[in-house]
This record gives C-alpha cells, structure tokens and sequence, in this order.
C-alpha cells in the first residue's frame, strides 16, 4: 500500500535528492518547508548549495511535469506536491504556534487525516520533532539514507584461531591461506591467535593474491613506534603506498593523527615517496566560539591549527637529533603545508600526502570533494571519532568519516582500523572511558 512521506526542512538540507529516495509512495513538502529553505540559498556553505539545489529540482519538475500544488510524477512512481494549507498551522498544544516546526507537524496532521486509508509519515531529522510528532500521532521516520551506525561500523580487523604449526608456516613463508571459509574485506587487519597467548602473529588480508602476509612496517616511524595491536595495523596501512584511502577511526588520545602525521613525514621527507604534506582539519568551534579574532590570515587560523602543528613538532623534535630537521624549515621548503579546508575547493593535489584531521565534523559532500581532490600519487588519510562531534549539521551516523568508512570497505585501495586503546596517558584513558 502506498505511503504518504511528509518531508521536514532539515532532509532536504541535508540531501536535495532525498525527493526521489521513497520509491512509489507519495511525497508531500509543506509549504513552510519551501519558506526556510529560502531563507538559506545565499549561504556560501553547502547548506546554501543544497537549498539552491532543492529549489532547481522543484523548479525543473513544474515546468516538466505541471502544477506542484496538484502534484506530479516522480521515476519511481510516486507523486510529489507542495501542500499549501488554507490557513497557516496553528498547533494548538504548542508555545509558540507560529514555529515553523509546528507548522510543517500541522501540515502532517493534515495529511493524515485527510487521508485516513493511508500510512502517513513525517521525515525529519530533528529528534525533538519526531518526539513531538510521535506524541500527536503521527508516525515519525529518520531520514536514513547515507546513514551507518556506529555500533555496526567495520572495525577494520579479525582474530582468527589457528594451530601452532599455521603460525609457524606463515613465518616462514610469509604468507598463509585462510585457515578456514571466510569473506574478508580487502587489507582487513588479521591476528592469528595459536594455542597460547605467546603464540601468534600479525598481517593483513591480500584480496589480490587471497593470502594474509605479514605486516611490512618494521621498526619506528620519525621516531614513534605502535603501542598497540590496532597502532601496529594503522602504521602497516598508512606506510602502503598502493593503499590510497586510509580512514582512521578512534577515541581521544588512541594516536590517529600523530600515527598519520608519522608516516606521512616519513614517506615524504625521508623516503621522497611524495612531493609534500598537506595537513587540513575542519574550522568548527568546540563549545561557544570567542568571536573574532584579530590578525593575518595566518594569525587567525593558527588556534585552529594548532594541535597540528604540536603533533609536528612532536615527531620532528624526535627525529630531529640524527636528522637536523626543524618544522619551520620544511614548512618554508614547501614539504609541509598546513591549511583549513575552507580553500580545498578547485584544487588538484598530485603526489601529496594528504591527512584530513578531525573528519567526522565534515558531511559527506565534504569529505567527497576532499578525496576527489587527490591526483596522480596522492594519498589521502581521514581521521576521527565520531563519538565527538562539534558540527551541528551530522551526527554519529550521518558525518562524512562514518560513510566513507562503510562505502570503501570492500574497495581494494582502501583500508580502514578503529583504534580503541588510548596511549596519550593514564589519566587520558581514564577520562575517555569514564566521562
């Protein structure tokens, strides 16, 4: 039976396309919605660019296909129209009955009881509306495209019980067949686990040749050596040339930037694997933003950059004492490059190895101009937790780390690890696990 999808302001914000994501069912935009999207289109963010979008769309479907307000065809087989109301909605349980919010719910209301034979659902992703909307009986549905939750994001690796004499096979030959029927994503990190806790190894998933081969990464990198399993297994990734997308997923203080910071310093400054570093992190304000700040361009951005340019000074100070390098040398040298990404845009970035801090405050648009940026050569690695997120406009499931993570799983160019044992300090790790 077909459906009526009442669409909130936010859904179409978020995705201008999401008009044609309910199959044959019918979908209906309040009026009011077309108001707020309105009052966005002059932004220059991509909240502007989707309201432009959204507005071209509608404008396209009217002049192909007819009166918005009767309706008109969508691909799929449904109907798409703009409910105009006699009267503006005037929500009778509401403070303040004038709100937008309560004017599209009013809408819904409407909808539903005007068609009591159908399903009626309002699409929103604002929790308060769908309580409220729940409340008044009206079904209420998160607009789930290019949703992945968390709880179910690939962590990345696998444990795999074998007996002794595998683990002794794969030293020796460097490689072991998969013990057992399985599937693995492309370069998943593998722990052989043998008979005891002494006895084991590390390697990763080769889809190309279907072997587990040992890890390549021996050693330290500019000074740091992994702490950890999951270190051990983002170094591995992070050193691969042939693995173009590394996303780096954990908590505060598991040490994602500072192991991408690494490898990238040492794959470029000491091996000449790339022309030049190029470190960018979001501008996003975590808790209330302190205004304007005075001064260069330069002098503006460096709060922002800062813990950047710490993790840098960090791995140079480290390697410094045998490798006579100082930061500012290679930033004036061009080997290093540290920039927001607010000037991304437009640019092809060919042999460079490109580290995006902080990724889970970008949309997936974002994070998709990001990577489409990468030319000839170019190494791109996205870190994050998206557990801690400043952008008011995504959220665990919906910010542009989570989907790409998901969407290059099975990819052969990527490889992916959630780091979950912080290593910044005691006390750190304590406060991860307990605030």
């Amino acid at each position: 039976m077909k459906k009526n999808y009442v669409l909130d302001t936010n859904v179409l914000l978020h995705d201008p396309h999401a008009i044609f994501s309910f199959e044959d069912n019918d979908v209906i935009i309040p009026i009011f919605v077309i108001e707020e999207v309105d009052q966005f289109k002059r932004e220059g963010s991509e909240r502007g660019r989707n309201a432009r979008t959204i507005s071209r769309l509608l404008d396209g479907l009217r002049e192909r296909s007819g009166s918005l307000a009767e309706g008109v065809p969508l691909e799929g087989g449904g109907t798409l129209r703009v409910a105009l109301p006699h009267t503006r909605g005037n929500l009778f349980v509401a403070l303040d009955p004038s709100d937008a919010d309560h004017a599209i719910l009013q809408t819904a209301i409407d909808v539903r009881d005007a068609s009591p034979d159908r399903r009626t659902v309002l699409v929103t992703m604002d929790t308060n509306l769908r309580i409220r909307a729940d409340a008044l009986g009206v079904v209420p549905e998160n607009y789930e495209s290019q949703r992945v939750q968390i709880d179910r994001l690939d962590a990345g690796a696998v444990e795999l019980s074998v007996s002794d004499e595998a683990i002794d096979t794969f030293y020796e030959q460097h490689e072991l067949a998969l013990p057992y029927e399985m599937k693995l994503n492309p370069n998943v990190c593998v722990q052989l686990r043998g008979s005891d806790e002494a006895t084991g190894a590390l390697g990763r998933w080769d889809a190309s040749r279907e072997r587990i081969i040992p890890l390549r990464t021996q050693g330290d990198v500019m000074g740091i050596r992994p702490r950890n399993r999951e270190q051990a297994f983002a170094l591995d990734l992070l050193m691969d040339e042939n693995i173009k997308l590394v996303t780096l997923v954990g908590k505060a203080g598991t040490g994602k930037t500072l192991l991408a910071l690494a490898a990238a310093l040492k794959r470029t400054i000491e091996d000449g694997a790339y022309s030049r570093v190029l470190v960018s992190r979001p501008i996003i304000p975590l808790g209330r933003d302190i205004g304007y700040l005075p001064g260069s361009v330069d002098e503006k951005l460096n709060p922002w950059l800062q813990p950047i340019f710490d993790n840098l000074e960090l791995l140079i100070g480290a390697a410094s004492t045998k490798k006579g390098l100082s930061m500012q040398k290679l930033i004036d040298e061009g080997f290093i490059q540290v920039e927001p990404l607010t000037y991304i845009r437009g640019r092809s970035l060919p042999h460079q190895f490109l580290v995006v801090d902080e990724a889970q405050n970008l949309t997936p648009h974002e994070v998709k101009t990001i990577i489409t940026r990468s030319g000839q050569g170019t190494k791109v690695v996205l870190t994050g937790d998206p557990y801690q997120i400043d952008n008011p406009y995504v959220d665990s499931a919906s910010n542009g780390l989570t989907i790409v993570t998901d969407r290059f799983k099975q990819e052969q160019l990527a490889g992916h690890v959630v780091l979950s044992r912080g290593e910044r300090s005691e006390l750190a790790e304590l406060a991860s696990n307990l605030l």
